[in-house]
């Protein structure tokens, strides 16, 4: 077996392990089944990919998506490795290219979607490849219980069964009930080794607004990023074409996506939001799993989303590559309302239903929230916090105040009322309206009429849709969506209870955000300057920008500015593929001048101990070419032996003597084996 670190070194191009990612990849290469949760870019990836390089035989890669998998096995082409899928968008070529690979034993990764596990053919084709490990993306598919179910999923484990192979599954998030199904269906009820790594996502900064002109908030939110690549979240599909033709209108580069587009258009726009940089996608949650470019830089939601599970997944797309990334989060009434009536009114059993409201719940609490979101967030998945300082209430505590009365007051007006009616009307009733339907109904008489003039209309509207955020009422769809008192109020009701809530604090449209520096302000010139490199050389290759290199990389190489291959070479992201194919390139953008002639040999050995070993040998060779008084004929070493004593650091002048001829050893050997001492 390959060691693994320097197999992360030297193809992956990166010093150290991620979080987590150690221990599960040692895991996998072990041949442990495995289940792994880990957050939406924290890796996951990685753990299957290196176990697969380090292991002997052929991995497959059971994962849901066509143009994830497509997108997966170029990036590991550019970076050296052998990678193919079996997909049905395959060419002729293409798939005799992958079948060929595993004839005759060069292809290391194998993709396919679980839907090919069908065919009866398929089995047999793995058995004959020496199929050595299963690894199953987005394994939360499988389970009925999580969102995405996809049933061919269900096939895995009696394909795990089939070739007697261990099984390692990945996914971002899993609850209790939904880990449980995966444990059944795919490792056939016998715990596997489990991994539940850290939820919290650093570089990500988190806000959450009450709607106030929402096209005009999330246009402003995009105008302060202008040409970094985003993602609008939108509750219908109407709201994807207003809003992507709005930003269009505003002079962003924006498309819209959603299920009832046609097959082609929607690929089109996947590809497009791959290929090019500063493309904003307006989409429905049809955009979702699958989506695997690291440099989205902020995610918005114009609506609120359905659970916080879905939220955590969503906002999970910005800043995959590390580098700061920010979210917007808009959150109103009628958000509530209606993510309550789709739960009420779907066919799921009782059971399904409450959990699903609790799930709803935690992401209103996280709206709602009066400190930290992120300390919140994490203590939904069972983590313990500290205030983060990236958020937006960090950043801004909230003005809060007593709403005890407030509420008491609000419960009193539904419940004189029947409990019939909605927010409107029980406002109109508390500051005292005189409405037509106020007088119709005899609701100028109630004890509740008039009782909370010194609320404006605006504080009420926060209040009631603090307190469905706080399940302390909820539309009731059989009452055409009035508001009814739940048990959680009583105590407030009664007085046993307190209650502080919100002032809002509305981000005035007209007012743009700052966003995160990526840079300072001295460095952004340099890294515009690697950004336009690196998209001619994506255009050269059509190849999606990021899998030249990462954000993170760029930043990196802007900060640090390396001179030299070998430090170029060092930069996270850079590995031996990458090195020798763009080295050269991005260090004429950083120096201003063209990179130094390298000889390929060395150039291997760019950024490694061997690489200083290598120039010293060099020069010590060079020294002694005509022997120590420079009067011998001309002698010297390849560059491919003084490579394997760099590399190899053979310690006596009999290991040297395995590697070179009589006559350079007698020349070279015991000023090679003094350069080799002095680096002990």
């Amino acid at each position: 077996m390959s060691d693994p670190h320097k197999v992360l070194r030297t193809v992956f191009g990166f010093d150290a392990f991620r979080p987590g990612q150690e221990e599960i990849a040692q895991a996998v290469i072990n041949g442990e089944n495995v289940l792994a949760i880990m957050p939406t870019g924290g890796g996951k990836s990685l753990c299957f990919q290196l176990p697969a390089l380090c292991r002997e035989g052929v991995t497959v890669v059971i994962s849901p998506l066509i143009a994830l998998m497509r997108d997966q096995v170029r990036s590991l082409r550019e970076l050296g490795v052998a990678a193919g899928a079996l997909t049905s968008g395959n060419t002729e070529e293409e798939t005799d290219a992958v079948l060929d690979g595993l004839r005759n034993g060069s292809l290391r990764l194998l993709y396919m979607a679980p839907e090919r596990l069908a065919s009866s053919a398929t089995e047999g084709l793995l058995r004959r490849a020496g199929i050595s490990l299963i690894a199953v993306d987005e394994a939360h598919c499988v389970s009925q219980w999580g969102h995405d179910f996809r049933p061919d999923y269900l096939r895995i484990g009696a394909l795990r069964d089939a070739l007697d192979v261990p099984l390692a599954a990945f996914t971002a998030t899993a609850d209790t009930e939904t880990q449980g199904e995966i444990v059944q269906k795919l490792f056939g009820g016998v715990p596997p080794t489990a991994f539940l790594r850290g939820f919290d996502r650093p570089n990500i900064h988190l806000e959450f607004q009450p709607k106030d002109q929402p096209r005009k908030q999330i246009l402003a939110f995009a105008a302060a990023r202008k040409g970094q690549s985003g993602i609008v979240y939108c509750g219908t599909r109407a709201k994807t074409e207003t809003l992507a033709q709005g930003l269009r209108e505003a002079g962003h580069n924006a498309v819209a996506y959603h299920g009832g587009m046609q097959a082609d258009p929607r690929r089109e726009v996947e590809a497009r939001f791959s290929r090019e940089d500063g493309l904003i996608v307006v989409a429905t949650v049809a955009f979702g799993m699958g989506v695997d470019k690291p440099d989205i830089r902020w995610v918005a939601h114009a609506d609120l989303p359905k659970s916080i599970e879905a939220y955590y997944q969503e906002i999970g797309r910005a800043g995959r590559d590390g580098a700061p990334a920010e979210t917007l989060t808009l959150f109103g009434a009628d958000d509530i309302r209606l993510r309550r009536a789709q739960i009420d009114e779907g066919i799921a059993p009782p059971d399904r239903k409450g959990a699903d409201h609790g799930r709803l719940n935690a992401l209103l609490g996280l709206a709602e929230a009066l400190g930290c979101r992120r300390k919140q967030l994490l203590g939904y998945f069972g983590e313990e916090a500290t205030d983060c300082g990236n958020c937006d209430l960090c950043d801004r505590p909230p003005d809060t105040f007593d709403g005890t009365l407030a509420v008491r007051k609000a419960l009193s007006a539904a419940l004189r009322t029947g409990e019939s009616f909605g927010a409107g009307h029980l406002i109109d009733i508390l500051v005292g309206a005189d409405t037509e339907k106020v007088r119709q109904r005899g609701h100028d008489g109630l004890p509740t009429f008039g009782v909370g003039k010194e609320l404006d209309r605006k504080t009420w509207q926060a209040v009631f849709r603090q307190m469905m955020g706080r399940d302390l009422m909820r539309p009731d769809a059989s009452r055409h969506g009035a508001l009814v008192m739940t048990e959680a109020a009583r105590p407030i009701l009664r007085g046993e209870a307190s209650i502080d809530l919100r002032r809002d604090l509305i981000v005035k449209a007209d007012r743009r955000p700052t966003p995160k520096a990526l840079v300072s302000e001295e460095d952004a010139p340099l890294l515009s300057a690697l950004k336009a490199k690196r998209r001619a050389l994506a255009e050269e290759a059509s190849l999606p920008a990021y899998m030249i290199f990462a954000d993170k990389a760029l930043i990196e190489m802007a900060e640090t500015k390396p001179t030299t291959l070998d430090g170029f070479a060092r930069i996270n992201g850079v590995g031996a593929t990458k090195l020798e194919k763009y080295g050269a390139a991005f260090l004429s953008v950083i120096t201003g001048s063209d990179a130094e002639n390298v000889h390929p040999t060395r150039r291997k050995l760019a950024g490694r101990q061997a690489g200083t070993l290598f120039d010293e040998l060099q020069r010590v060779q060079s020294e002694l070419a005509r022997g120590p008084m420079g009067t011998d004929k001309p002698l010297s070493c390849s560059t491919s032996d003084l490579r394997k004593l760099a590399e190899q650091k053979p310690n006596d002048i009999a290991a040297i003597a395995r590697l070179l001829d009589e006559r350079r050893v007698d020349r070279f050997g015991h000023a090679f084996l003094d350069v080799l001492h002095a680096t002990d």
